[in-house]
């Protein structure tokens, strides 16, 4: 997916009144302000309370459910290849929210777990580098999490 491709299906959530925020590379990348690699998808971390919205939506804008694996997360493509990568969070009061995992497992998104950052020179709303740090431990890192965790690093210390 491309950078003007990801600001434009912001913009339709948005205008719909839908939350999502960039996660995974994509949102590495809106921290730092560029595009530091290719990416095969774009990963958006969504109000579970909106998810039959959003998914009703990406319907009408042509994507289809390829891999159903809700309440966990839901990967939808369409016919031009592009991917999108669901994962539903249910919010708390005080901000934060928790994404259920397989076997019963739960990742926890921290109130300070959001953030702002660019993609093409616009303003989105994306995971912030704490929460992505914390979403990269526990599991063997590929050569795009080594990439990721030396842009991520210095955005924490110098915060």
């Amino acid at each position: 997916m491309q950078g003007e491709q990801v600001t434009a299906l912001l913009a339709e959530f948005r205008a719909a009144g839908l939350r999502a925020w960039v996660a995974g590379g994509w949102a590495v990348d809106a921290l730092v302000g560029r595009v530091t690699r290719p990416h095969g998808d774009l990963d958006l971390a969504v109000d579970a309370a909106q998810q039959a919205d959003l998914l009703a939506l990406l319907g009408r804008l042509g994507f289809a459910i390829t891999v159903d694996w809700l309440p966990v997360r839901a990967e939808l493509t369409a016919p031009d290849g592009r991917r999108v990568d669901l994962h539903p969070v249910v919010f708390h009061p005080d901000g934060s929210g928790v994404q259920a995992g397989l076997d019963g497992a739960e990742f926890r998104y921290a109130a300070d777990g959001f953030a702002s950052g660019a993609v093409g020179g616009r303003a989105v709303p994306c995971l912030s580098a704490a929460q992505q740090l914390r979403f990269r431990t526990g599991y063997p890192l590929r050569d795009v999490d080594h990439h990721d965790l030396a842009l991520l690093r210095p955005l924490t210390s110098a915060g």
